[in-house]
């Protein structure tokens, strides 16, 4: 196995993930709620009158950041090599599991394991087992 040394972006990434880590510090210190992005989506889908704006707005610059880092650095544009159906069907997929999981790979890989959560330990622990599984299964015994 190799690295792609001309698509590896190790400082981007790093940035990347320093943003996550100040955006869910940010919540949890300043109102006392967790950043999990699953959690905050399927909240803001139920109505609750007063206590969901700051969800829009999460979900509101969830998806406006790209459009701006696009803008501010020429960021590429993401190609999906997938079909519609394949994406669709993954989206349910890991909606289904974060559900069944009581939680996403934000909620419990950021949030949880900085409070030393044991079972965000164990629901990381299986994301990545189940990621490491199926990278496997797709591109090695499958494909």
């Amino acid at each position: 196995m190799s690295i792609d040394l001309a698509h590896f972006t190790p400082y981007s990434a790093l940035a990347g993930g320093a943003m996550i880590g100040a955006a869910a510090a940010v919540l949890i210190l300043g109102t006392g709620r967790i950043l999990g992005a699953a959690g905050i989506f399927a909240s803001a889908l139920e109505s609750r009158i007063g206590d969901d704006r700051w969800r829009f707005w999460w979900l509101g610059g969830l998806l406006l950041a790209p459009a701006l880092a696009r803008l501010a650095w020429s960021a590429p544009i993401p190609v999906f090599t997938a079909s519609g159906l394949t994406l669709v069907v993954s989206g349910l997929l890991v909606g289904f599991g974060a559900r069944l999981g009581s939680g996403c790979t934000s909620g419990h890989g950021v949030c949880g394991l900085a409070r030393l959560s044991p079972r965000s330990m164990v629901a990381t622990g299986a994301f990545m087992a189940v990621g490491f599984l199926t990278v496997f299964l797709v591109r090695h015994a499958i494909g």
